[in-house]
């Protein structure tokens, strides 16, 4: 392409994945209904874990961080989509995208290396547990979030300021439901092989995380952390997908539902959830004083 196609700073366009068709709106109403519902189990879950004493542990505390990214991941992309399809509308300015980008990644390899560093907590608690309270303290916790949010904060900087660097073509038409980057690099005219030969090296030290949860495959550790070895496996299974195999194996259809699968249905499917003993018990617990307060 000529300079005459070259453009840097205009709006995008974003080729959502649902028309106003029949199955595409009641298919559209159920993601609508998924993105609710994590939201709000997310969020009481946080609302529970803060005001309750008995779930001031160190699970519970690296699992209201978990739960923080989750309701994060949909606000990003879901929020934004679902507003443009209500609008009629596809657009998304540069800088919207470019926020996007940044915060989307950010929240990513916040979770990924989160999960990967909670299976030490896991793994303390079934095969140490009479150092749990030495190895799993205060500051280990709070060095434990702090790096995740530190890693993820440090690859989204470099990662959206190398890629806003690059020349796109003049139509900005990004055949994707948000600004994620290997679809936008789909748009530059530019030699991109390098970088993504990059991209691709940082995601692979990213994902090398998770072979700490080999640990939990223990026969005494399974049984107890069967349900955070699944939902590793889901999102980072997702995320090799689109990361790691090349873009000429999947298609955009394809990008797009792996993309809403790791953006809305993991958060939504979040093991951990209301499903455990003591937060449900921190459920009623809410709940019961709720009701005498009415009472009274």
């Amino acid at each position: 392409m000529g300079t005459s196609n070259e453009s840097t700073a205009s709006d995008f366009t974003l080729v959502g994945p649902f028309s106003h068709t029949g199955p595409h709106l009641a298919f559209f109403f159920l993601m609508a209904t998924m993105f609710i519902t994590g939201l709000l189990g997310n969020t009481i879950l946080i609302f529970l874990i803060s005001t309750d004493s008995r779930l001031h542990t160190p699970m519970y505390f690296l699992l209201s961080h978990l739960s923080l990214l989750d309701i994060g991941f949909p606000l990003v992309t879901i929020l934004k989509m679902v507003a443009n399809f209500l609008q009629g509308e596809n657009s998304i300015s540069f800088g919207e995208c470019a926020a996007q980008m940044f915060f989307f990644m950010f929240m990513g390899v916040s979770e990924g290396v989160l999960l990967s560093l909670m299976s030490y907590d896991r793994y303390v608690a079934v095969c140490h547990p009479l150092h749990y309270q030495v190895l799993m303290r205060g500051q280990v916790c709070l060095v434990m979030v702090g790096s995740s949010w530190l890693a993820g904060a440090l690859v989204a900087s470099i990662q959206t300021s190398i890629s806003l660097q690059f020349p796109y073509c003049a139509s900005h038409t990004v055949d994707h439901f948000f600004c994620e980057l290997p679809a936008l690099l789909k748009l530059s005219y530019r030699d991109t092989s390098a970088y993504e030969l990059a991209l691709s090296i940082s995601a692979v030290l990213i994902l090398l995380l998770p072979v700490s949860h080999l640990h939990l495959l223990w026969p005494r550790a399974f049984a107890t952390c069967s349900s955070q070895v699944a939902v590793v496996g889901l999102f980072y299974g997702a995320a090799v997908f689109m990361y790691r195999v090349p873009g000429s194996y999947h298609s955009p259809q394809q990008d797009n539902e792996v993309s809403l699968f790791y953006s809305l249905i993991t958060p939504t499917l979040n093991p951990y959830s209301l499903r455990n003993r003591e937060v449900r018990m921190a459920l009623i617990k809410v709940t019961s004083r709720a009701n005498f307060g009415a009472k009274l």
